[in-house]
């Protein structure tokens, strides 16, 4: 597992707004606790009014099936047992983007 993978994981329901269920997620690092921080993506289009996101058009490479939204704002760990399987992968420019849209919600 690299950052900038893409995988698809089972997140429990949480409250509110936060992202739950089966989805894709771009990995941000891992642990040697056996966790993994991931970024979850959305197909709803409407977040794209939120700060802190990122839209990424499906291609070859991250093998998505329709637009997503990477909701950098919802930043979190998980086990890796949630992981189920490896999708694709994001091509360099777009981990940039997300390198900064990181950077800026984190105020580094």
């Amino acid at each position: 597992m690299k950052r900038g993978e893409i995988w698809v994981v089972e997140i429990p329901a949480g409250i509110g707004h936060e992202q739950y269920g089966s989805r894709p997620v771009c990995i941000v690092a891992e642990t040697e606790a056996n966790v993994a921080v991931i970024i979850p993506f959305t197909a709803n289009l409407k977040a794209l009014k939120f700060s802190n996101v990122l839209e990424i058009k499906p291609d070859k490479d991250n093998n998505l099936k329709e637009t997503s939204i990477a909701l950098v704002f919802q930043i979190r760990a998980i086990d890796k047992t949630r992981l189920k399987y490896k999708m694709g992968f994001l091509n360099d420019k777009t981990i940039e983007k997300i390198n900064s849209l990181l950077k800026n919600f984190l105020e580094l």
